[in-house]
């Protein structure tokens, strides 16, 4: 009767919250501490530690959680990406960091995507974090695509090459997207589905103006030609990309650890909300 929809795994989590003794825990409202700063350094080094590691299910607890994330949880997204590179060498404060998320998840349950209650059109938004990789100093890009306001894909990954200043990092994120707006055109084109214009939202006034100047300049020259892919695509009118102010971005929550404050506004823009599913 309200045209809208829900999406939740509220019963999935509430099965991996048990299979992992983690149904009693304390809820948190972060999806990881503020200062958590995760490395290959804390790996164990010694053989006992390593020994008392192979007794943790370190593996299967980062699988269910991606499961959770892929879904429906993009909330997630970014610590599950940061968890997930430890798996062949996990420490404790790796460990602690996969049981703060199952904390956060929690109290978060009952989180599902909706859908509805508004024109239905696709949007797209696009952010990075520079240098946000300890060991390798590489930067995370994220991106997420809306449809009717609910997230329908998201993304959030380490970039490939290491950028050499915040510009470059956005420009190579906001690339990464674009080729994702192109699927779900086409996608969503093979459903009977039009609309006049399709807008890539990011907001890095540098990247955006790098997207649209198709001159040679000596300070680019470093990137690689197929990042600037998207500026053909921009310059053929495929897609706009165009300015947000960070504050309505919403992608923050892909790119780094957020006080619960900032998590949820990020979670209402891109629809993940609270909602009791019936039994």
């Amino acid at each position: 009767s309200k045209k809208q929809l829900w999406l939740s795994q509220e019963r999935y989590v509430t099965k991996v919250l048990q299979r992992f003794n983690m149904l009693e825990a304390k809820p948190v409202g972060s999806t990881l501490p503020t200062n958590c700063r995760l490395s290959s350094k804390q790996s164990p080094r010694t053989k006992p530690e390593k020994a008392d590691m192979m007794k943790v299910p370190y593996a299967s607890t980062v699988g269910s959680l991606m499961y959770a994330m892929v879904c429906t949880r993009p909330d997630i997204g970014y610590v599950v990406g940061v968890v997930s590179r430890f798996m062949s060498y996990p420490g404790k404060e790796h460990w602690n960091a996969v049981k703060w998320i199952l904390r956060y998840l929690k109290g978060t349950s009952n989180m599902c995507l909706q859908f509805g209650s508004v024109k239905p059109q696709l949007d797209s938004y696009t952010d990075s974090d520079m240098s946000a990789d300890v060991d390798t100093g590489r930067s995370t890009s994220g991106y997420v695509m809306t449809y009717a306001r609910g997230a329908v894909s998201w993304q959030s990954r380490l970039q490939k090459t290491v950028a050499l200043s915040t510009t470059k990092a956005e420009y190579m994120a906001a690339v990464e997207a674009g080729k994702e707006i192109l699927w779900m055109k086409d996608f969503i084109g093979e459903l009977g589905i039009r609309q006049d214009e399709y807008r890539l939202y990011c907001d890095s006034q540098s990247a955006i103006h790098l997207a649209k100047n198709t001159r040679y300049h000596s300070r680019m020259k470093h990137i690689q030609r197929r990042y600037h892919w998207i500026r053909e695509r921009v310059e053929d009118r495929v897609f706009a990309l165009t300015k947000i102010h960070m504050d309505e971005n919403g992608l923050d929550m892909l790119t780094k650890v957020l006080t619960p404050d900032k998590l949820e506004a990020c979670r209402k823009r891109i629809g993940l909300t609270r909602h009791s599913m019936p039994e």
